[in-house]
């Protein structure tokens, strides 16, 4: 199916470099297009540290979180936190990378439940909230980021009332870095995250050790607990109930298993079965998910104790940055900004996760879907419409941490649900009862869970639901838009179409569209003598008849597999089966011309009713006006004319 090739500027040619379905000389898609170079991968521990950047980061704003939801229970609040993740999402993620190893995450196990256009359009919401998580992930980091570069004591004078412009410069710069190319930088996510937490256990053994020195300390937050809330009973209840407000703390497991195929595996792994990558994969989510347990429970534990209640509300010197204030309060201001300044570092490059997230995700789903440009599969460009957005994001909600709370939780805890129901019905599939019986009973935690962040933050659904209508949009605005392009990959003929086709190449090369009905002999013969009659045709000629089956017609790109048979010891036939007669018809009438070096002519009878009527059962169910369409999908598909295969329809 080769077309006439201009060659790309550089500019075009930096920009689309890496495209998996574009050849860097024109663009063409399927088997004419140039394979992309196989990926190396890296080691796990290098890949956790990439996941990490946004897990851990949270460390930065989480404890202050926690206190302004739990108070004094934060603590308790924060265990509750660590069960769910140790006995509810590791599992669940480390299931999800069993059954999705390629990077489509439990939005794949749940896209194989439903068929059609339900299982698509089911998709784009899973992805407008996935959307939400990452996005928000860039914004509320660059956002806390730039709240402890304003805050420090020695930049406070300088830097107050700009935090807007810096946050908005921060996620700029991450968008610089992807277009630089990012999988140079693990280098940075390794240093930043093995400095950021070294930090960050020397304020914990600090906190640990004065909270252990003054005695006082630990005896006046128990008698508070026992006044406020009475019984160790009501302390659990309590800490139940607002644990949802915590959510934030689960962030970065839905990223560990987007960044799957970054992850190196065994030498002798295949892409069907990469039992190295996921076995590492699993190894990245339970270290990963165990040492960030044990930052929150000990961070929550000597921030409740040591920082007065007021410092932790809209004001006050440690919202939003309460390892920070600590860092400065007990280890001297010098040692604070080195903090601030690894702090900001990591919550900066927190975005970087998510922007991998993102580039591994969307350009999985909605290109094959049709609903993106062919450009969507490749790295920059996408980066610059995530960075577009994520500048307006940051603007809504004047880079306010607190304000982009409720968003990202509902995110977060939406795609962890979807996880844990996918898992779940992966199991009863399986066979598994017990795990059926666990993997439910997580389900239905943080089903609660994200009812009770729905009920408290609805803004986050709002923001959701705005990001699933725009990605519903783009989606059919980009349908519609590539209609008539060729989206067929590669064609395949078995021997006997290979047959027919070189018995008419000695001769003229006819083709007759048929619709199958009874396949009878009064069917083909009654059809030829129509054609004969519309065309003014002598009865020597002879034809081949081609009929395709429509599939799925919400599939967008598909592989054209052609069969050859004789009917009633006469009638030749070519058989498909395509998501759409029309490309079906224009890859086979290309195919078969570049195969032969002849012109194909292909026989059509108008179908009957309205156009537009037509057109729609086209663009939904991939049949409709086919000889017109067809005819469009050549033109734009060819556009030498010389060459173009004919279409006739009478």
């Amino acid at each position: 199916m080769a077309t006439t090739e201009h060659p790309p500027s550089r500019l075009r040619g930096w920009m689309l470099q890496g495209l998996s379905d574009m050849g860097k000389r024109g663009g063409l898609t399927g088997p004419h297009a140039e394979p992309e170079p196989p990926h190396r991968g890296q080691r796990w521990w290098r890949v956790m540290c990439l996941t990490g950047v946004d897990y851990f980061s949270t460390l930065g704003y989480q404890p202050g979180i926690a206190a302004l939801a739990a108070g004094l229970l934060s603590p308790l609040a924060t265990i509750v936190l660590v069960v769910v993740t140790l006995a509810g999402a590791l599992p669940v993620y480390r299931r999800v990378a069993q059954e999705s190893p390629h990077g489509q995450g439990s939005i794949a196990m749940l896209e194989r439940l439903l068929s059609f256009w339900k299982g698509k359009l089911f998709v784009l919401t899973l992805l407008g909230f996935a959307a939400t998580d990452f996005l928000i992930t860039i914004t509320l980091s660059a956002a806390d980021a730039s709240t402890h570069l304003v805050e420090n004591p020695h930049l406070t004078g300088t830097l107050g009332g700009h935090q807007m412009l810096i946050t908005l410069i921060l996620v700029a710069l991450l968008g610089a870095v992807f277009l630089k190319g990012f999988l140079e930088a693990m280098g940075v996510a390794v240093a930043l995250v093995g400095i950021y937490l070294t930090l960050n256990l020397v304020v914990v053994i600090t906190g640990l050790w004065h909270v252990l020195t003054a005695e006082h300390v630990v005896t006046d937050w128990a008698n508070a607990l026992t006044v406020q809330h009475g019984s160790v009973f009501a302390m659990i209840g309590v800490a139940l109930v607002v644990f949802p407000k915590l959510a934030l703390g689960l962030s970065g497991f839905e990223t560990g298993v987007a960044v799957m195929p970054h992850v190196q595996g065994d030498p002798d792994d295949t892409e069907e079965h990469p039992a190295g990558r996921i076995r590492d994969t699993k190894k990245l989510l339970t270290t990963a998910a165990v040492i960030m347990s044990c930052f929150l429970i000990t961070t929550s534990f000597i921030t409740t104790l040591l920082i007065p209640a007021a410092e932790f509300k809209p004001g006050g010197q440690a919202n939003g940055r309460a390892l920070a204030f600590l860092a400065h309060e007990y280890l001297g201001n010098a040692f604070g900004t080195v903090y601030d300044v690894s702090t900001i570092a990591i919550l900066w490059f927190a975005g970087a996760s998510a922007m991998a997230g993102l580039l591994n995700l969307m350009p999985r789903y909605l290109p094959r879907y049709g609903m993106a440009p062919h450009w969507a599969r490749a790295v920059r460009p996408m980066v610059i419409v995530f960075i577009l957005i994520a500048f307006l994001v940051t603007w809504l909600f004047d880079a306010n941490v607190d304000k982009q709370g409720g968003a990202y939780a509902t995110g977060v805890l939406v795609l962890i649900s979807s996880a844990a129901i996918a898992v779940t019905i992966a199991a009863r599939k399986a066979g598994q009862r017990g795990w059926t019986i666990g993997f439910g009973v997580i389900s239905a935690v943080f089903l609660y869970t994200t009812v009770a962040n729905v009920i408290e933050r609805p803004d986050g659904v709002k923001i959701g639901v705005c990001f699933i209508a725009g990605i519903m949009l783009v989606s059919l605005l980009s349908r519609l838009a590539r209609s008539f392009e060729l989206r067929v990959t590669s064609v395949a003929m078995d021997p006997m179409a290979e047959r027919f086709v070189r018995d008419m190449a000695s001769r003229k090369i006819r083709f007759i569209a048929n619709e199958p009905d009874n396949r009878d002999r009064a069917e083909y013969r009654d059809k030829i003598e129509q054609i004969r009659t519309d065309n003014d045709m002598p009865e020597q000629e002879d034809f081949v008849f081609v009929e395709v089956t429509v599939a799925d017609p919400s599939e967008f790109e598909t592989c054209l597999t052609v069969r050859g048979e004789v009917l009633h010891n006469r009638y030749r036939v070519l058989t498909v089966e395509s998501s759409s007669i029309p490309n079906a018809l224009a890859a086979l009438l290309l195919h078969v011309r570049d195969l032969t070096g002849r012109t194909p002519h292909i026989f059509f009878e108008w179908t009957e009713g309205n156009p537009f009527a037509n057109f729609l059962r086209f663009f939904l169910f991939g049949q409709g006006e086919v000889a017109p369409v067809t005819r469009e999908v050549l033109r734009e598909a060819e556009p030498d004319r010389a060459r173009r295969p004919r279409v006739h329809t009478g």
